[in-house]
């Protein structure tokens, strides 16, 4: 028996089992939230979360993806992209593996960082992507971090420039 993780308001998470049948649509958008182990809150440390950035980045310059916003919360990546070849689970796969390396390594520990699997949600044709990234970029305020988004320094965005004085990130 499979055994299931609860989230923080106690909620199941998603049984890796779910995603087996499902199939990855080429150039679709897709919003994916990742998850911490235990959900430690990993990205109050700076250069956690500019690991998760870079990583994303990657992702972008090795050709799975095109990324349009992601902002990591303390203990969870949302990321906006379109899915440019492969599998959406190949291409979460390589992101959390080679992250969670690089974490370990700059942290000098050992162990999992990311729990299994993810949510993702594939936007439909009526769905506006500015939509989803604004929600997107909205996560550090509804969750009281900031009251402005321009002062959370975990985050990204291909239509919004970052204000005068931040790392551009």
């Amino acid at each position: 028996m499979h055994a299931v993780a609860t989230g923080r308001y106690g909620a199941a998470m998603p049984s890796p089992k779910l995603r087996k049948g499902r199939h990855s649509v080429q150039g679709a958008v897709y919003a994916v939230t990742v998850v911490t182990h235990h959900r430690q809150a990993l990205f109050r440390d700076a250069a956690l979360a500019e690991i998760v950035r870079g990583q994303v980045h990657r992702s972008d310059l090795e050709g799975g993806s095109q990324t349009h916003a992601w902002v990591a919360m303390p203990d969870h990546l949302h990321w906006l992209f379109t899915l440019d070849h492969g599998e959406l689970s190949a291409c979460l796969r390589r992101f959390k593996s080679r992250s969670a390396r690089a974490m370990n390594r700059a942290r000098g520990q050992s162990g999992a960082i990311w729990q299994p699997g993810f949510y993702d949600h594939c936007l439909r044709d009526d769905e506006d992507l500015l939509i989803q990234a604004r929600y997107i970029l909205a996560n550090p305020v509804r969750a009281g971090l900031v009251t402005d988004v321009r002062e959370y320094p975990h985050w990204g965005c291909q239509w919004v420039p970052p204000p005068i004085g931040f790392d551009g990130r």
